[in-house]
């Protein structure tokens, strides 16, 4: 067993190597990928893999940009951004550098010395997020953030309920599935979550009842925990007025506002973190996908120093070995110096208004008897269709025309399009017309269920008129 093990770890290791493999090679990758994920992983997943068929497998293989390529040389323009986390583009280079460079020296931190990057971070997180927030707490992922700010949060008010949006998505480890909406996700895991109070989003009067009710009977809530925009729950934006509201509820009740800016935050939106777009400040936002550039996994959380000061004293009651790491640290920084260099923030705005447009554009015959509704805001766009099984072939078919899309985790009829904010126009063309040509086919094959007068609005969309519609913008 351990010679086997020697034998393949030492193969798989020559094979990371290599930049280019031969016909066979490329077969062996593909048949032991879907083997090992039958076997080894979840056979679960292949059946929700648009990549994965009886007929064809893509098995990723590099990135760069935008895009994707599978092992056979396919690329695949990147709509689906991993679930946010390619906000700066695939291996961009001043990232991959920060942490090739960190990685000749150190990559992990002794735990016991003080490491300089972590605390080179925090100081720019403090500088960077809104109002009063300066304390950070480094975390791998955007749920280990969700999990530290719900602890902070309890320690800082003594209260131990917390408020969140139906629709919402916090992550699945047992506190933040607390926080997560959708029962398929907390069902089996119940009496083991936090004390946890859903909400209809969007709903100021709502959340005022909820948190006089919980005031009325002595289940206080500690904090109020929401997306600036549901992501998963199906890219909803919320109303203007939205979280002004939640900030004034949230001071009247003596509530904390936790922002799980996890898929919004790092210029998703149009702003560095989406809750601007409101004036709003909250007392922790939670960080994670984007925040390591697509090249490191890493999150963080960051409060205020009343906030933090119930830990000053006992530093060890919330800790994490490679949370803050050097590696993950270099990323971050280098993050955030390439959306402030490159003004991506803007440009998320700039291109997702327009994409926007284009997709309002190419949906219109088709709406409401096919799709239901385009939306979003920058580069954290949704199209939102009649039934799940047309959203999953609209999925299917970009795919075959090499865009890759996915939907939605709560909200399961609506596909998400978040690209990484480098996207060019000439990338969104493509992305326009591939679903202009998918739409189209399954309009035709619906057509017996479709009225003539629908089937007379649909006309063609081509590059020329989407060119001229971007000069217009």
């Amino acid at each position: 067993m351990k010679t086997n093990v020697l034998q393949d770890t030492q193969r798989i290791l020559n094979l990371i190597a290599k930049r280019d493999l031969d016909d066979d090679e490329k077969k062996q990758l593909i048949d032991e990928t879907v083997e090992n994920f039958n076997s080894y992983i979840n056979p679960g997943f292949l059946k929700y893999r648009k990549s994965f068929s009886s007929d064809y497998v893509a098995v990723e293989w590099a990135d760069n940009g935008s895009t994707f390529t599978c092992v056979k040389g396919i690329e695949y323009i990147d709509c689906l951004g991993g679930y946010g986390i390619y906000n700066v583009g695939h291996r961009h280079p001043k990232v991959l550098k920060a942490v090739t460079d960190q990685l000749q020296r150190q990559a992990l931190h002794s735990q016991e010395l003080l490491d300089p990057l972590r605390g080179y971070l925090a100081k720019i997180l403090a500088e960077l997020t809104p109002g009063n927030l300066k304390y950070a707490f480094f975390t791998n992922s955007g749920t280990e953030s969700v999990e530290g700010a719900l602890k902070m949060a309890m320690l800082a008010t003594g209260r131990r309920t917390i408020v969140a949006a139906v629709g919402g998505f916090h992550g699945k480890s047992l506190g933040a599935l607390s926080g997560t909406s959708k029962a398929v996700f907390r069902k089996a895991f119940i009496p083991s979550l936090l004390n946890m109070r859903h909400i209809p989003f969007n709903d100021l009067n709502a959340l005022e009842q909820t948190l006089s009710c919980l005031q009325f009977t002595g289940d206080d809530a500690a904090a109020v925990l929401l997306e600036p925009i549901l992501g998963e729950g199906g890219i909803i934006v919320p109303n203007d007025d939205y979280f002004p509201g939640v900030r004034r509820l949230c001071d009247k009740y003596g509530v904390l506002l936790i922002a799980d800016e996890v898929q919004t935050g790092m210029g998703r939106t149009g702003k560095m973190f989406c809750i601007e777009h409101w004036d709003v400040e909250p007392d922790i936002i939670c960080l994670g996908k984007a925040f390591g550039g697509g090249i490191m996994p890493a999150g963080a959380f960051i409060g205020s120093e009343k906030l933090w000061a119930p830990i000053f004293n006992n530093p060890f009651l919330h800790t994490t070995t490679f949370g803050g790491n050097p590696l993950a640290c270099a990323a971050a920084i280098a993050t955030i110096n390439v959306l402030l260099e490159e003004r991506l923030c803007e440009r998320a705005k700039t291109m997702g208004d327009l994409f926007l447009n284009k997709l309002k554009l190419t949906i219109k015959p088709y709406t409401p008897h096919i799709v239901i509704d385009a939306r979003g805001k920058g580069l954290m766009l949704a199209l939102e269709f009649a039934d799940t099984d047309i959203g999953f072939r609209i999925s299917k078919g970009l795919f075959r025309e090499k865009i890759l899309v996915a939907g939605t985790l709560v909200n399961a009829k609506t596909i998400r399009i978040e690209p990484p904010l480098t996207i060019t126009l000439e990338q969104i063309n493509n992305v326009i017309n591939a679903l202009n040509k998918v739409l189209k086919e399954i309009a035709s094959e619906m057509k017996p269920q479709l009225t003539n007068e629908l089937m007379n609005k649909i006309i063609p969309l081509n590059i020329f008129q989407h060119t001229v519609l971007s000069r217009q913008l």
